[in-house]
């Protein structure tokens, strides 16, 4: 049996993104997670270790707790979920052929926004509201690209942050009724929308799933905390 387990205040062995760092204090979740590759696909990328994505073309899908996360590189000429302009400088989708996006900044409407580094994320925590987006892409046919890549799924247990390095692992909780649940952070946003511009001020959009995992699907909205967690295989 997969089960989950939660720790905080640990002062060193905390792995983030499959690498060892020392850091003063930071959450950890021990996840037995099972690796399964999948085909080869057509583009030139690959998956390295649980939930890194380097040169090469496979298909990846790691379990934490009850719950399975799939990754997969998505097509070069998918569009993006987002109007990102630039990465680091170029084409978005240049920047991710480079694989140069994990922490690069990044335009949207002319605003550069520029996210923390591995470093700062390991300690992030933060509450406020949370919304839920892929109901736009449902027009793209073939399919739509995250920021750093991979395929957006809605019904994938992910989200879009403004400032985290991506990918990173999130803890999130519903504040209004006490459910949670781990997210994999692959997209960027939410962002101001020229018909809402307070909407800018949310600091996540989940998949569609999560939101209904969460509670919040039908209301849209949620007060939530998030809270950067680090894997272990257990």
């Amino acid at each position: 049996m997969l089960r989950l387990f939660l720790r905080t205040g640990l002062s060193k062995g905390c792995f983030f993104t499959g690498a060892c760092l020392s850091i003063a204090a930071c959450t950890v979740i021990e996840a037995p997670y099972h690796i399964t590759k999948g085909a080869v696909t057509t583009a030139a990328y690959a998956v390295e270790g649980s939930y890194e994505l380097a040169a090469g073309t496979t298909k990846v899908a790691y379990r934490i707790g009850k719950f399975t996360y799939h990754v997969a590189k998505a097509p070069l000429q998918w569009p993006l979920t987002s109007n990102i302009e630039t990465i680091d400088g170029l084409p978005p989708k240049e920047t991710i052929r480079q694989g140069r996006v994990k922490t690069a900044p990044y335009t949207v409407k002319g605003k550069t926004y520029y996210p923390m580094s591995i470093g700062e994320a390991q300690t992030y925590r933060a509450t406020g509201t949370a919304s839920w987006y892929g109901y736009e892409t449902s027009r793209n046919k073939r399919g739509s690209m995250t920021a750093n890549g991979e395929v957006f799924d809605p019904e994938g247990l992910t989200a879009a942050h403004k400032y985290l390095p991506l990918p990173t692992h999130v803890k999130v909780t519903n504040l209004e009724n006490g459910r949670s649940i781990i997210l994999r952070v692959n997209d960027r946003g939410p962002f101001p929308s020229d018909r809402n511009p307070s909407s800018g001020e949310r600091i996540i959009d989940v998949s569609a799933r999560a939101a209904k995992l969460l509670g919040f699907y039908d209301k849209g909205l949620a007060n939530v905390q998030i809270e950067v967690i680090q894997l272990q295989k257990g």
